[in-house]
């Protein structure tokens, strides 16, 4: 669901900046008055956690990818203003490090995986599980329903945003400027591979992380719990660091996969080659590469680590790959958990009481 640079025109991307600008703004405003300093680290993990867990591509039939985004999950733990802003800082060092999703629709896919994803599946969940008791199955149920939902929603919504574009914009010859397969492609292509798949894959997560939360820290699934304190268990942020680690190790499963089965990039996420076959493949005729998409290609951002690889190593041995996979997980974590640590005090307020959170 990371649209890429050139996919989208200024009539789509420079509205949703806008809409975003009020998002960020309303959501920091939030935090800034419910969140509180030792949850810092909590909103820390978030972002990092919704980072390595989009790093996890899934290859399905038809030579296409995806993955789970995590956003309903931070959402069901922090709140869906906490989970707004975590999963839009893993998008922005996503977009500006590792050149996955474009510089310019930074606000949409922000807009879709930070907004409407986290806050649909935030009302489907407090829907589904109501007042339940923390240990109710209903709560890793309503998770992973949740999950499910709220990833569906957004990536219709974002085939939409990428149907949008042959429709605002195109040349003398009809050729679209930008992304140019219409809604009656976009839509069904984008929707149909995550309620199929993708979205079982964001249920089970969930599900999966909300049922643990259940057993060792139900605190964390209804904050009013109160928790008897052992000195003996391992605290709550290392036991989560730890975690990280294991998500950071295995993160090479992301690439592995993918070249095992022979996939390619995710639907929607094409170079511009990718892109003529695929509208020659459509067309039954003769393919082209819009001119957005070219421009963006030739004259767009470089990121410094481009599709999580490090410079000069793309025909590296799959096995190099993976090591390298791993650094890059390592870093997109550090940098994610240190803007929110750096940037604590415009985030949250000190610890003076215990009686607000980050739900509403």
């Amino acid at each position: 669901m990371h649209i890429p640079d050139g996919y989208l025109g200024p009539q789509t991307y420079v509205p949703l900046y806008a809409v975003m600008a009020g998002f960020w703004t309303v959501g920091i405003r939030k935090l800034k008055n419910s969140l509180r300093m030792r949850q810092v680290p909590l909103l820390a993990m978030g972002a990092a956690f919704s980072f390595v867990i989009m790093m996890f591509n899934v290859p399905i039939p038809g030579g296409t990818t995806g993955h789970a985004v995590g956003a309903v999950l931070v959402a069901i733990l922090l709140g869906p203003w906490a989970a707004m802003v975590a999963v839009s800082l893993a998008l922005i060092v996503q977009a500006l490090i590792f050149g996955d999703g474009g510089i310019s629709a930074i606000g949409a896919n922000c807009f879709n995986m930070a907004v409407v994803m986290p806050f649909v599946g935030w009302w489907v969940y407090r829907l589904i599980t109501g007042s339940s008791p923390v240990q109710s199955t209903r709560r890793w149920i309503g998770g992973a329903i949740a999950g499910y939902s709220g990833l569906c929603v957004a990536a219709a919504i974002t085939g939409f945003e990428v149907g949008l574009q042959p429709m605002l914009a195109h040349d003398a010859l009809g050729h679209a400027l930008f992304a140019p397969f219409g809604l009656q492609i976009a839509v069904p292509a984008m929707a149909l591979e995550h309620l199929l798949v993708f979205g079982f894959v964001e249920a089970v997560v969930t599900g999966l992380v909300v049922a643990y939360f259940q057993k060792t820290a139900p605190e964390m699934i209804v904050p009013s719990v109160k928790v008897i304190s052992d000195k003996k268990k391992m605290p709550l942020i290392q036991r989560i660091a730890i975690f990280m680690g294991i998500l950071i190790l295995l993160a090479p499963l992301g690439i592995y996969l993918p070249a095992k089965f022979n996939a390619g990039s995710a639907w929607g996420e094409w170079s511009s080659n990718e892109i003529k076959t695929e509208i020659a493949k459509e067309t039954g005729g003769e393919g082209y590469v819009p001119q957005g998409i070219a421009q963006a290609e030739e004259h767009g951002w470089k990121a410094p680590f481009p599709d999580y690889n490090l410079p000069g190593q793309e025909n590296a041995p799959l096995s190099k790959l993976m090591s390298i996979y791993i650094l890059m997980g390592a870093i997109g974590v550090i940098i994610s958990g240190f803007i929110v640590m750096f940037g604590k005090q415009l985030f949250a307020k000190k610890d003076d009481d215990d009686t607000t959170s980050v739900d509403a």
